[in-house]
This record gives structure tokens, sequence and C-alpha cells, in this order.
């Protein structure tokens, strides 16, 4: 056996058994440290779970599986397992006596834990004996619809006895809360009979499940010159909030139907584009900065960009020279994903191309400002308030360039 250590080698009789001490020892620290500070870990995670559960929960409703829920007030009163009405009542009874000392706030914690729908049932609902606020998401939304184009009625009186709920012009509210969302559904139309009959047939039991307060707006160009879509669009806008407080205005090309309710036509945060895969395209999207065909917007933006351009007389333009106003006031265009922005084109003949439209496109900018909904002139011919939808009849004249 060696009389120096240095070699670190054990002898053992008949075997040598070799410790290279200077390669194990530091792993074997390494493995000590971590398991410890694993334990550690552990131990820390018990206390903060411990204290969880010691302290008191002060969120409005708490649930326990298989139990009814708990309510707390504010102070940290818990009403006990109650069922969940009365703990309501009672925690908005407590809430009633606070504010009649003269103390009248929203406690933070209830906005962050309460249900907005419920907020809106309870407070307005059973407090003031006004209608709740109809929920965010409507609840009878089941996804892709069918979309009836074969079976048509001949008549629009036909369509008529279909939905009795309407009130005269094509205007309908939930009758059993209050709307989010007043929106104005703006068509521009001219000589497409059979269309429109398609269109209506569809869209009121479409719209209908989505709980707006809407009317629907046939705006139709009278004589037989060439359309000008944007400018009917800016009589509709200009019309509808001549009859009511409307929020938004979603622009609606009458052959488009849509084929999933929740394609929701809200007014948007920022201004939506509906229609985003159509049949005819492959439900596919043409190009990035489309904003034709169905599209959404609220009259705060409409306005902003002083409405469409009243210059595209003819097929095309039109919707790229908004797409335009919306970049210029750093607006950007929102849509929904497609395989739920879906919609079926009806068939139909293209009008003749605006040959100037490039022109208007290129020097749309410098309109913006002086050409559109504060420039717009037009004579009303007739205006009538039928079953299905506010129909107006307007001449268009050309105006300055």
């Amino acid at each position: 056996m060696p009389s120096s250590l240095s070699s670190m080698s054990l002898w053992v009789p008949g075997i040598r058994v070799s410790m290279a001490l200077h390669t194990y020892l530091p792993i074997k620290v390494l493995l000590f440290i971590i398991i410890c500070l694993i334990g550690l870990q552990y131990l820390s995670l018990l206390q903060v779970n411990e204290r969880r559960r010691s302290h008191v929960n002060r969120s409005l409703f708490t649930l326990n599986w298989g139990d009814t829920p708990t309510l707390h007030s504010e102070s940290g009163r818990a009403y006990g397992k109650i069922p969940l009405l009365k703990s309501i009542s009672r925690y908005f009874e407590e809430k009633s006596n606070q504010n009649s000392t003269g103390v009248d706030e929203v406690d933070p914690e209830i906005d962050e834990h309460m249900n907005p729908s419920m907020v809106g049932q309870v407070g307005n609902g059973s407090m003031s004996g006004e209608l709740p606020q109809c929920p965010m998401i409507p609840p009878d939304l089941h996804g892709p619809v069918k979309v009836n184009v074969r079976q048509v009625p001949a008549t629009m009186s036909e369509i008529e006895q279909l939905y009795p709920h309407l009130q005269p012009g094509g205007r309908y509210k939930p009758p059993n809360c209050t709307s989010r969302h007043r929106v104005a559904i703006i068509v521009p139309f001219r000589a497409r009979e059979d269309h429109l009959r398609t269109f209506l047939l569809n869209i009121h039991s479409f719209l209908k499940k989505q709980l707006l307060d809407y009317g629907i707006f046939i705006i139709e160009q009278y004589g037989d010159g060439p359309f000008n879509r944007a400018m009917l669009l800016n009589v509709g806008a200009a019309e509808a909030l001549k009859q009511y407080d409307y929020q938004c205005f979603v622009f609606h090309d009458v052959d488009l139907l849509p084929e999933d309710d929740r394609n929701l036509y809200t007014c948007p945060v920022q201004p939506r584009h509906m229609s985003v895969a159509i049949n005819n395209f492959l439900y596919r999207l043409p190009y990035d900065d489309i904003f034709g065909g169905v599209s959404a917007m609220k009259v705060e933006h409409y306005r902003e960009v002083n409405g469409f351009s009243n210059m595209f007389w003819g097929w095309g333009g039109e919707d790229d020279d908004i797409s335009n106003r919306l970049r210029q006031k750093k607006l950007y265009i929102s849509r929904y994903p497609a395989n739920i922005a879906r919609y079926k084109m009806l068939r139909h003949s293209k009008d003749k191309a605006n040959p100037e439209r490039f022109k208007y496109l290129y020097s749309g900018a410098k309109r913006m400002s002086k050409d559109g909904y504060n420039s717009l002139k037009y004579k009303r011919i007739d205006l009538l308030l039928k079953r299905l939808y506010t129909w107006i009849l307007v001449d268009l004249p050309h105006l300055k360039r």
C-alpha cells in the first residue's frame, strides 16, 4: 500500500479501489444543495397556502364544490352558505344601508369579480324596475347558420308575416333586456328586388339572436345613371341619425348574407371589416386593406374620417378610399377570424367600372377634409317606414370636384 495519500486510492486485499474524489465530490455537494432548495420552496408554498386559507376572501361570491355560494360583505362579514338569490339580496341591502349614510362609491372588487350581465340584472332590474342590460355575449348563438336562398317568398307581405315582432321601419329591440348596441344597418340599393327579399328574409332572424337595438335602412338611388354606392352610404348615415340616436353603422351590400351568427353586428372599438371570407373568393381575404362588402364603424369614427367620398360613380374605388381615410386618422381595420366572418354572395352582374377611380384614390388624402359627409347634398324624393325596413328614395347630384 502506498504511503502517500495524494494518490487518493484505497487498498483492499486482492482489490484496488480508485476513488476519484476530485470528480464525484462536487456533484454530490451540488445534488445536496438542489434537494435542500426544493425542500425550502415546498415549505414556503405550504405557508403561503395556509395564509390564504386563513385570510378572509373579500370577493363577492365564494363558490365551493358541491356547495351553495357564500357571500361576504366589504367588512368581511360572511352571510353563510345560503341560496344565491338571497345572498345577492342581502348584499345589496347592506350596500343600500351604507349608501344612505352619504357614502356612494363603487367597490373595485365587485367590478372585478362580478359577472357584468349579473350586475345589470340585479342593479337595473330588481332595484330600479328598468330592463336589465343584455349580456355581452348573446346566449342563443349557435355558430354556422343555414342561409335560405331557395325558398324565398315571392312577395314582401309574406316575409312580413314571418316577423310580427318588428316595429315600423324594420326596427327591433330585445323585449327582455336593454341592448348594449344601437345599430343602423345601411344598404345601398337599386333594382334588385329578388336580392332584397332574400336579404331581408335572412338578416332579421340573424340580427334578432344578437340582442341588438337595430334598424334597417334601404337607400335607393333614383334614376338610371351611374351608381354611387359611397354617396348612398353617406345619405343612409345622415337619415338614420335623424330618426334615432344610433351608436354605429353597419354598411351592408344587399347581395351578401352572413353564414355564422357569431359574426356580431355590434359597435366595434375600431372599424371592423365584416365580410372577411366570401364564397365567391373561396372564403379568402382578397387583400389586407379591403373594407368593402360589409363593414362596421362607430358614429364618431365615421365623422372623424368625414364619411365616404362622394366622387366614386360606377363600380369600385370607394372601399379602398375609405380604407385610406382610416389609415390617415390612425384607425386600424379589425376583423373576426375567417371561419366566423363568412358570407354567401348572391349572383349578380357587375356594374360598369369607374374609369377615374384610380385618380380619385391618388388624390384622396387632399380631398378628405372637404369631400364626404360634410359636403353631402341630395334630394330626398320619398321615405316610407315599411314593416321590414325604412325605405328612402334619393336623387344624387354630381358634386363639384
